[in-house]
């Protein structure tokens, strides 16, 4: 049998779960990148009102380049989701705001918006069972719960550091400190959140019987059934 101890991703096919790996880093990149886009089109109006200092012209710039996000998408006949429709009315409501009273901090807020949405969804148990490959699901769902749970709790204090830092600080620190912690923040917990799932795989399948430990493998597509073996379960039934 295998040793547990190979330098593998899960437990053993380093090409095939190394595959899975980069498929669940893939589709994690893929659920985030509404927050990230969102992080580009206020610093977008960030950038665009230091030079010009024109809370106007940046605000209309901010609402046009929310309009090209959505347009490119829709060019390219790609799926707009309903959290991407909400992030081009909040632009256009901060947008809104912003010429209305003249105050580039409205624009600040939407990330916020954006980010207590998403930790609500968070909330849910298992919605990370998507971006995990089977043998997580199956032996460590709980783990898997603790840590989406975890990413909740980024998301509202990724929200109340946003209003925090627009309201305390000028736009030059909102500008420095949000991305470096919005994209630093996001990096370490998706670190420590793999970790801790794979160590507890590891250690639980290595916890089990062999043949209990055989069956969970061959079952979640971790090792392939040899030809030999599924005769003689056959002839056995």
């Amino acid at each position: 049998m295998p040793s547990l101890d190979g330098d593998s991703w899960w437990l053993y096919d380093p090409y095939r779960s190394r595959d899975k790996g980069r498929s669940a880093v893939k589709s994690f990149f893929d659920a985030v990148r509404l927050l990230l886009a969102d992080l580009a089109s206020s610093l977008f109006f960030i950038v665009l009102l230091s030079l010009t200092h024109n809370a106007t012209l940046s605000a209309c710039s901010a609402i046009a380049f929310g309009l090209v996000q959505i347009g490119i998408q829709y060019l390219r006949r790609k799926p707009i989701d309903t959290m991407e429709w909400l992030s081009l009315l909040l632009v256009i409501a901060a947008g809104a705001a912003t010429l209305l009273t003249g105050d580039p901090r409205f624009a600040l807020f939407k990330p916020s918006i954006i980010y207590s949405i998403v930790g609500v969804v968070m909330l849910k148990p298992g919605w990370m069972n998507r971006y995990l490959p089977a043998i997580a699901r199956t032996v460590a769902p709980d783990v898997a719960i603790y840590v989406g749970f975890a990413w909740a709790g980024l998301m509202f204090l990724s929200a109340a550091l946003n209003v925090f830092v627009a309201i305390a600080f000028d736009l030059s620190i909102w500008a420095v400190v949000m991305p470096a912690f919005g994209i630093g923040s996001k990096v370490v917990l998706m670190l420590a959140g793999f970790a801790a799932i794979r160590l507890t795989v590891r250690r639980r399948v290595r916890a089990m019987p062999e043949a209990e430990r055989e069956a969970l493998l061959i079952s979640t597509g971790e090792r392939v059934q040899s030809p030999s073996l599924a005769t003689s379960t056959a002839g056995k039934l």
